[in-house]
């Protein structure tokens, strides 16, 4: 694309050669003095036209960010543009889940001495990843005469991974079972917890010995302690299905973003504590991630949650339970709406086969409280939804009835009371028939 006259300049060019036109032919000189401006302008901006076509450079000062934070959109036009370049606006299209400084997210700045520096705010208000694309990028030559339009680079990928909300629970966790890890074993081994004092054995470490008691009753004893274990932890995140409105990080969150933020601040709380975490999407046949630890393990999990999405294929109860194999002493938190009857009757099958499970209700707090409203005020939902929810509480009934304990999502500390039960629990003598 060439640079082209502005409808300025066609105007002044137009509107001259009128005026002279009139002032020659009706002899006006009148008309020859408010023509012969527009003509001396509009020779100016022609004799000044650019040559030569700007490069436009853009870059982004971060391409991942996590939900709120923000970035900068920086475009540079180097030191070699063409001095009859006056000025060079940019104008970055809008895209949904991006808030932009300024607002209308068009900047323009005049072509000095050096290079030119557009630069844009942007800020991430939803998980997930998505594309900005290429700005549009406008040169004006002098007087506004002439301009071109120069295409950027390619678009600039994004990806916001979910915001992790700080999450904290007990270290009580049922049945730890690893080799190393951070929660207190039912079992003495090599830990950092006190156990308490016994008698010197064939096997214990000499720097275990407890000089102050062996010397009091002359025989070698040692200080025994817990040993530290792990546990498997498996988050199974429900996304066959979106209840309620998204607006993002500053406002409402449907029952997907609620799943997706707590799977990653439960994985980033549990990994922090040395326990290895599995991720498991129902609604993907093949995304997942194995059981694993560390901050790298951590990311692989926030990076398969950024894909979370309900229009997903969904798996069924047996596809649910052949593809996705869980060990019988696993931690397995289920964040769902608890709407489907594929993922109740999987959970009712990890139940048997086992496994602590938790289950943790997603469902928007407006949402599933229109049974606590009055008459008047439930007549606006529609019947079959009040029926869908009254089948859902006798659904929970029966999951509770089977030991398996329903939990609102509410940050921090959700998960404190029934991991202290669970723990308990497995802790309790079993009594064999």
């Amino acid at each position: 694309m060439s640079w082209r006259p502005t409808h300025a300049q066609v105007r002044a060019i137009c509107v001259a050669a009128v005026l002279l036109g009139v002032a020659v032919l009706l002899r006006r000189p009148d008309a020859a003095v408010f023509g012969l401006p527009l003509a001396f302008l509009a020779a100016w901006g022609r004799f000044f036209r650019p040559r030569e076509r700007p490069e436009v450079q853009t870059e982004l000062d971060a391409d991942v960010l996590f939900e709120g934070q923000g970035t900068t959109y920086r475009l540079r036009v180097p030191e070699s543009v063409d001095p009859d370049i006056d000025l060079i606006v940019a104008a970055l299209p809008r895209a949904p889940w991006f808030q932009y400084d300024p607002p209308r997210a068009a900047i323009a700045e005049p072509v000095a001495n050096g290079e030119v520096r557009l630069e844009v705010g942007v800020r991430s208000k939803r998980w997930g990843l998505r594309s900005l694309e290429r700005p549009t990028v406008t040169a004006t030559s002098s007087v506004g005469a002439y301009r071109i339009q120069v295409t950027s680079a390619e678009s600039q990928s994004v990806t916001t991974l979910p915001l992790r909300e700080g999450f904290e629970a007990v270290d009580a966790v049922p049945r730890p079972a690893g080799l190393v890890g951070l929660h207190r074993s039912r079992r003495p081994g090599e830990g950092t917890e006190l156990a308490g004092v016994r008698p010197f054995r064939t096997g214990d470490r000499l720097r275990r010995i407890n000089w102050a008691v062996s010397a009091r009753t002359r025989e070698l004893h040692v200080t025994s302690t817990w040993s530290d274990r792990d546990t498997e932890v498996v988050i199974m995140v429900d996304t066959g299905g979106e209840i309620g409105i998204s607006e993002g990080i500053d406002g409402r969150s449907s029952s997907l973003d609620t799943a997706v933020r707590a799977a990653a601040a439960i994985a980033e709380h549990y990994l922090r504590n040395g326990d290895r975490v599995r991720l498991i999407d129902t609604g993907s046949l093949f995304r997942g991630v194995r059981s694993g630890s560390g901050r790298g393990h951590l990311r692989r999990i926030l990076d398969t949650l950024v894909h979370a999405d309900r229009r997903g294929r969904q798996q069924d109860e047996e596809q649910l339970a052949r593809r996705n194999r869980i060990r019988s002493d696993s931690l397995v938190l289920v964040l769902s709406p608890l709407l489907r009857q594929t993922m109740l009757g999987y959970v009712v099958t990890l139940v048997h086969s086992g496994c602590t499970v938790i289950a943790i209700d997603t469902l928007p707090p407006d949402v599933a409280s229109i049974m606590d409203l009055d008459a008047h005020d439930q007549r606006s939902w529609p019947l079959a939804w009040r029926l869908r929810l009254l089948e859902r509480r006798r659904d929970l009934d029966r999951l509770s009835d089977l030991g398996v304990p329903t939990v609102p999502w509410q940050g921090s500390g959700t998960l404190d009371e029934v991991l202290r039960d669970a723990a308990r629990l497995s802790a309790a003598p079993r009594i064999r028939s």
